[in-house]
């Protein structure tokens, strides 16, 4: 791929945990963040069930800004005047990304989710390529969702499908928009396009209606979700990235579909059929082709905050 991961806003407390990740083996660290992310997808099913999908978005998006505004100190620099526009882009795509991938994974398994929304960096990084070889890879990971294929209709929803695929392709526009706002806002600029993705997502959490049950246990529901899948994984993975090469860290975030699919099975009883372990080997192993096949090195895709 022709960007290399942008270190996430820099979440660096102190006591045991610093010592802890400072400590740990970096590959230890992303493999956490992944298995964090994907904990988190796997609670906001549970809100999903009361909140809807959308409520579910806002309260995760809402909550997440707030985090990062706080791991950043709130400072916002010149930069954001002057990018405003680019702001308001990345936060649509964000709260857009967020708004299908929860109503995908609230019709179908996760790691099914997880594998189809990956095609979306995946595109991009063997686009941006142009080489056959990589053309090679991501005709693996079509031949992996096409095994998916008499599954749609029965024992796969098509809408959550075609929301998985929508998801991708946010996820596709999150990978080429970050670095450009890093570049030019810097590391407030996450925290700021997810309050824009926020207040685009809040109307539609309210006319959804799930909004109008909240009460504490599922503001904590949604905070936790925030914690697992934004702040600790954020946290993990700038320490990470301060000790491994960019090569690296693609092959290991190339394991999330997989991590998906576990986390799906133990902790939401989401059982796959053989089809859909060998559509996720397809994607995992094409995404770590395309990864190691890269002389240049850089990740597949930045960590997606979805």
């Amino acid at each position: 791929m022709t960007t290399t991961p942008e270190a996430p806003p820099s979440v660096r407390p102190g006591g045991p945990f610093a010592r802890a990740t400072a400590a740990a083996p970096p590959p230890a660290l992303l493999v956490v963040s992944i298995i964090s992310i994907q904990l988190g997808a796997a609670v906001a099913v549970h809100l999903i069930a009361t909140l809807g999908p959308l409520g579910t978005t806002f309260l995760r998006i809402a909550f997440s800004a707030i985090l990062l505004l706080v791991a950043t100190r709130g400072h916002v620099g010149p930069g954001a005047r002057r990018h405003v526009g680019l702001l308001l882009l990345f936060g649509l795509v964000i709260g857009a990304m967020n708004m299908c991938f929860y109503g995908a994974i609230a019709r179908i398994p996760l790691g099914i989710a997880v594998a189809i929304e990956f095609v979306g960096p995946l595109g991009v990084a063997v686009l941006t390529s142009r080489r056959l070889r990589d053309f090679l890879w991501i005709g693996l990971a079509i031949a992996g969702l096409v095994l998916l294929t008499p599954e749609i209709g029965g024992g796969l929803d098509p809408v959550g499908v075609a929301l998985a695929l929508a998801a991708g392709a946010g996820w596709a526009g999150f990978v080429l928009l970050s670095p450009r706002v890093a570049r030019g806002v810097g590391n407030a600029g996450l925290a700021l396009a997810m309050g824009v993705a926020a207040l685009f997502t809040l109307p539609f959490g309210l006319a959804a209606g799930g909004l109008q049950r909240l009460d504490p246990w599922l503001l904590a529901g949604a905070l936790g979700v925030a914690i697992l899948s934004t702040a600790l994984p954020l946290s993990l993975e700038f320490e990470a990235l301060r000790r491994m090469t960019a090569r690296a860290y693609g092959v290991v975030v190339t394991l999330e579909p997989a991590a998906a699919a576990l986390v799906g099975a133990v902790v939401l009883g989401q059982a796959l059929p053989p089809t859909g372990v060998a559509a996720i080997a397809c994607v995992t192993v094409a995404a770590i082709g395309v990864t190691l096949s890269d002389r240049r090195g850089p990740a597949i895709a930045p960590p997606s905050p979805g």
